[in-house]
């Protein structure tokens, strides 16, 4: 399994814990992926980056007014979506 999609299934595993409710261990696991992700996505192609922050920006202010759900779509349709593009996965 190539770094990416190890992401992949973080975001998902992520996301699947949003839903669930359990939005302090998700918070904390998503934390933990942003983190890794940005030093991938720096190294990345321009275009890559473009899409990191046009999908980062909403998954912040889902996470700002808890809007778990919303959250939890991001991480597992845009995120996933911007991994596999930008990621060549």
């Amino acid at each position: 399994m190539s770094k990416g999609e190890y992401f992949i299934v973080d975001a998902q595993q992520c996301a699947a814990l949003f839903r669930l409710g359990r939005d302090v261990e998700a918070g904390i696991a998503m934390t933990e992926l942003l983190g890794a992700l940005q030093s991938v996505i720096d190294q990345a192609a321009p275009a890559v980056q473009q899409q990191w922050v046009v999908v980062l920006g909403p998954m912040l202010e889902c996470q700002e007014s808890q809007n778990w759900l919303a959250l939890a779509d991001y991480l597992e349709y845009e995120l996933v979506q911007v991994l596999t593009d930008g990621l060549s996965i």
